[in-house]
């Protein structure tokens, strides 16, 4: 599957894929919120999560950018 056919999957199909089949990669906390990234097929998933409220805010799939960058332990000063 690709990243256009996930795309197009209703809203709960794409959530149980990615967390059936998706592999976990990391997760990263940034205030309340928390975004959990998970490979599945050939890209990306970000999982965002509200901690305060205890539920899903959104999901989103990517093969590269500025959401995979935030995973990247490199320095923002270089």
């Amino acid at each position: 599957m690709g990243i256009y056919e996930f795309n197009i999957l209703p809203l709960e199909d794409r959530y149980s894929m990615t967390y059936n089949e998706g592999q976990f990669v990391d997760t990263v906390t940034e205030g309340s919120i928390k975004y959990v990234l998970y490979s599945l097929f050939y890209f990306w998933v970000e999982i965002q999560y509200d901690s305060l409220n205890n539920k899903t805010i959104d999901i989103a799939s990517f093969v590269a950018g500025d959401s995979l960058n935030r995973y990247s332990n490199v320095s923002k000063q270089i």
